[in-house]
């Protein structure tokens, strides 16, 4: 069955999507678009996608120029496997847009057929959210604890200001 037209077209110029599994909170991910199926990369020393290596669902929402979500839908997930014959093309492209890449092209490939999963996010052919049903709210959510964030604290001063003088 083919994909919704708007979903087709946010695929083509889609480089993150905002990926939710298993009802946590959407996570930005970098991303690949081949044949209309999103191609997500995930693992040890790559983006951190909470439960998308084990889950068979997931809602993913694409945005557009203005930044703004265009399209969500939702789609079924699977594993390309090293063995599958495609791996290396899917692979090398994902290579190719992955930014600051430690070693070469085939390094990283070589890497990620080891220690990291491709997911492939194919649209399961539910009606998507577009226009008038996409929620109307920011979405926006408080941000999640992490040992980066710590107080704010004074502006440090070299000298005392003082009020002008009459």
């Amino acid at each position: 069955m083919a994909a919704h037209p708007l979903v087709d077209e946010a695929l083509r110029k889609a480089s993150v999507a905002w990926v939710s599994v298993g009802g946590r909170p959407a996570t930005a991910l970098w991303c690949l678009a081949v044949d209309g199926v999103l191609h997500v990369v995930s693992g040890p020393g790559e983006q951190a996608a909470p439960g998308l290596a084990d889950a068979s669902a997931a809602r993913v929402t694409l945005r557009g120029d203005h930044g703004g979500a265009v399209v969500a839908w939702d789609a079924t997930v699977s594993r390309l496997s090293p063995t599958d014959e495609r791996w290396t093309e899917i692979a090398t492209q994902l290579a190719g847009k992955r930014l600051n890449a430690p070693g070469s092209t085939a390094d990283l490939v070589a890497r990620w057929s080891t220690e990291c999963v491709i997911s492939r996010l194919t649209p399961a052919g539910t009606d998507p959210a577009t226009g008038t049903t996409l929620p109307a709210g920011s979405q926006a959510a408080p941000p999640r604890e992490s040992p980066a964030a710590r107080p704010a604290r004074k502006p440090f001063r070299l000298h005392r200001v003082r009020g002008r003088r009459p």
